[in-house]
């Protein structure tokens, strides 16, 4: 892959579009998001979140920011955590997600700074956060090294950064689940988004994007200590979790 094209999906484009097509694409699904995340997941990518939160060991009074947050599951559970003294941000770089996700907070009387901004360039100031979390989002992004950079700068030294994402799943098990990914997927799209090639995409992502090693290195090399992960129903999400010297 050459400096100025980049992947989206299976396709190569030009690294100046991809973030157009991606954002095309949120803004696209982001009425029946999590919709179909209970459909596509059968209810899973819940536990999955719910494992996150329990590593991410936010207390009261803790700075959260969590990135391509979406519909704010997380920052919801982390604002809970932190409580008033805290701080959690919600972020998103596609705005139709983060208006979801701002108004189903408010809808449950919880208010947060909510920002539209790109992880490549966080807007916040250095060693800030006690926590940084990205769930479903690295994938997306066009520079995922830049955005680890990112993401590292502006945690505090011994804050954790916390990425969650679909990965490799266990080899026995891929046929069956590339049947379903490249067959249900955009069918389920199509029926309950109204949009099969959203859907489509996200299959084509998630094989593209690192598998778990190559993701833990990329952790190290941002400047993270004591990367690890922990795969999630066998493989097919993982969490990476890193500590900033």
């Amino acid at each position: 892959m050459s400096d100025d094209k980049t992947h989206f999906g299976f396709q190569t484009v030009a690294e100046s579009e991809k973030a157009g097509k991606v954002a095309q694409v949120f803004h696209s699904v982001a009425a029946r998001y999590d919709v179909m995340n209970d459909l596509m997941s059968a209810g899973l990518h819940r536990v999955w979140k719910a494992f996150t939160i329990g590593r991410a060991a936010v207390r009261p009074g803790m700075k959260v920011l969590d990135i391509a947050g979406g519909t704010g599951d997380l920052a919801r559970a982390f604002a809970k955590q932190a409580g008033p003294e805290g701080e959690v941000w919600l972020t998103d770089i596609n705005d139709s997600m983060l208006r979801v996700g701002r108004d189903r907070l408010i809808d449950d009387g919880i208010v947060l700074p909510c920002a539209v901004c790109d992880a490549e360039r966080l807007p916040f100031p250095d060693n800030y956060f006690d926590r940084v979390s990205v769930a479903f989002g690295l994938r997306n992004m066009t520079h995922k090294d830049r955005a680890l950079a990112e993401m590292t700068r502006v945690l505090r030294p011994s804050g954790k950064l916390l990425v969650l994402e679909f990965s490799h799943i266990a080899k026995p098990l891929a046929p069956v689940y590339d049947w379903y990914s490249f067959n249900v997927l955009p069918w389920l799209g199509s029926k309950v988004a109204g949009d099969a090639d959203s859907y489509r995409y996200l299959a084509e992502s998630i094989r593209m994007h690192p598998d778990q090693e190559t993701l833990k290195k990329m952790l190290s090399d941002a400047g993270l200590s004591r990367v690890q992960y922990f795969n999630l129903s066998a493989g097919l999400t993982a969490l990476h979790e890193g500590i900033k010297i």
